[in-house]
């Protein structure tokens, strides 16, 4: 999947889509938290999120654990 330009729509896949996306992204990280290293516990987070444009993209989302997950949240995005 390639980026979508900034002055078009932001591209938001279906939920099917979205779950087979959510498997690839998680297989290019190894199955493993891309900020602690674990293995367990893992989400596919949007690095832009959705409420600001982001889109469904591979170059948007990254595997993160829950904690760091939930830190990033919390303290901004990365």
């Amino acid at each position: 999947m390639s980026a979508v330009q900034s002055n078009r729509p932001r591209l938001r896949l279906d939920p099917e889509s979205y779950r087979m996306l959510r498997q690839k992204i998680l297989q290019r990280d190894h199955w493993q938290c891309q900020g602690c290293g674990a293995l367990d516990g893992l989400e596919v987070h949007h690095i832009k999120p959705r409420g600001r444009l982001g889109h469904d993209a591979e170059d948007n989302l990254i595997t993160l654990c829950w904690s760091c997950h939930r830190k990033v949240h919390r303290h901004g995005q990365q």
